[in-house]
This record gives structure tokens, sequence and C-alpha cells, in this order.
């Protein structure tokens, strides 16, 4: 498993390409097109950058570990990969067309997985070449700082599967927990909830946002509030994750706030919109209600 493929770019994606490089895997990044990957790559540079500066990493770790990154057209060039991750965004008819796409490359003993943070495996498993190769490994964003990685297996991921993921995961120095293929596994199962929670309180005026962030950063010893968190996860996610947990068990304590769904129907997806339940255009953020 010397050669990594990634697929997705973004956030999600460039972060696992770059603790991927680090750890000494040469990585094929790819995109819905090349230059997507190559703005990636050109994004985790400016990463390295910061880390230098820091004297975190020295200069010559730097060039070494962006040499390991390769931006490449698609997920044709895939075939010498023994891992290849996806990390599209979180909608399922995404992910299982980029699993035939792979599936038609993918090596015989290659594994595929999906950083997938709330569909199910098992279910997603029936778009791979090989469920038995195909398990789910979940990262958490900022990948290069959070340091847990839930790993998910389905109902046919074979046990090598598991050993060998488990194996890239502890090279990267990354804490491996090992979930159940239940709806939103470990952390979204415990987390969702609470910051949909969040949202209602706030759609039924329990107080501001601001008195909201404030009460549960400091009154639960959490780093931020709950609005924050969701406008740093985005919006849309947290709603894509909260729609899988309510159709997924059919419990409706897992029923998404109606305010969440405004949010996202206005396209105010947080942080990376620029505008959620605080607005970003400013020096310091400022709550929206």
């Amino acid at each position: 498993m010397d050669t990594i493929g990634v697929i997705g770019a973004g956030q999600m994606g460039a972060g696992i390409a770059q603790v991927s490089a680090q750890a000494g895997f040469h990585v094929l990044l790819a995109d819905v097109d090349r230059a997507r990957a190559e703005a990636g790559r050109a994004g985790i540079a400016r990463q390295f950058d910061r880390l230098v500066a820091k004297e975190k990493i020295a200069g010559a770790d730097r060039d070494a570990a962006l040499a390991r990154i390769e931006p490449v057209d698609g997920p044709a060039a895939f075939g010498g990969c023994g891992l290849v991750i996806e990390a599209a965004t979180e909608r399922e008819g995404i992910k299982r067309t980029i699993f035939a796409e792979v599936g038609a490359v993918l090596g015989g003993d290659a594994i595929l997985a999906s950083n997938t943070s709330s569909i199910p495996i098992t279910r997603l498993a029936q778009a791979a070449p090989d469920p038995a190769r195909f398990v789910g490994v979940h990262f958490f964003n900022p990948v290069p700082v959070m340091g847990l990685i839930e790993l998910i297996r389905g109902l046919a991921t074979a046990d090598a599967t598991v050993a060998a993921v488990e194996s890239y995961a502890r090279a990267l120095g990354k804490r491996v927990v090992h979930a159940n293929d239940a709806p939103g596994f470990i952390v979204n199962r415990v987390l969702m909830p609470m910051l949909n929670e969040a949202c209602f309180a706030l759609g039924e005026g329990v107080a501001t946002i601001a008195d909201i962030d404030a009460a549960c950063q400091l009154g639960l010893n959490h780093p931020m509030g709950p609005l924050t968190l969701a406008d740093f996860i985005g919006l849309d996610t947290c709603l894509e994750i909260t729609r899988v947990l309510f159709e997924g068990t059919g419990d409706p304590k897992f029923r998404p706030a109606p305010l969440l769904v405004k949010y996202v129907e206005a396209g105010w997806h947080g942080r990376k919109a620029g505008r959620g339940f605080y607005d970003y255009a400013g020096p310091e953020p400022v709550p929206t209600r």
C-alpha cells in the first residue's frame, strides 16, 4: 500500500492527501477535473508553508511531502493504488458513481474506502467492485489536526481489509475506533442530535445564537458552541447527516430542525459560504439572528 488514491480535493480530501504524504505515501489526488486537483495541491502547499513558518516542520520535509502528492485527471489513474479513499460530498448518488468509475480500474487486491460520515457502508458497498474490499474510513476536519479515525466495516467487509486500513491509519499517527455499520456511526450519532437541538432551541426562541453558543461552550467545557461548530462543519453537511439518521432509524428524535432546513435552502451553509448562523464578512463573526 505504497500509493494512495484520494478522490476529492476539497477540505477533507486535501487533508487526507496531506497527512498521507507526510506519512511517506505517494498520493494521487483527483477531483471532477485536473484543475480542481491542482488547486487542492496548491492549498496543501499553503498549509505546509504555514507549518514551516511556525517551525512545526522543516522546509526539506515540506518539499518531500509535497513532491509525493500528484494531481491526476481522474480515477482512471488509480490502477496502481493499493488503497483508494473517496472523499466527495455527502451525497450517496455521487459516491456510487465514483465507486463505479474506480471499480473499472481498481487492482485485484486494492481496497476501496469511503470517508462518508453517515451513509451505511453495507449499502454503499453494493456499488463497489468487491464488497469484501470495501470499508468506511471516517476522518475528521481538519484532518491534519484531528487525531481520530472511525473505521466502519460493512456486512461483507473482510478482516484483512479492516487490518490493512487500520495499519494505514496508525501510520498516519491517528487513533482508530471501530464502529458498527449503524446510521451516523459513533461521533455523528452523538454529535448531530446536539447540533440539531441547538437549531430547535434557536428557532423556538429559547435564546440567542451568542447565548446558546456561550452556554454550551462554557457550561459543557466545549472548545466552541454548537452553532459555531455547525457553521464550521457546513450546515448543508449537518442537514444531510441528520436526514440520514432520521431516515435510517425512523426515530423522530432525529427530525431535522426547520430552521436548519431554512438556512440551507437560503444557501447559508456556514463558514465556507461566508454566512450561516454567523456572518463572516467582517473581521469578527456576527450572529445572523
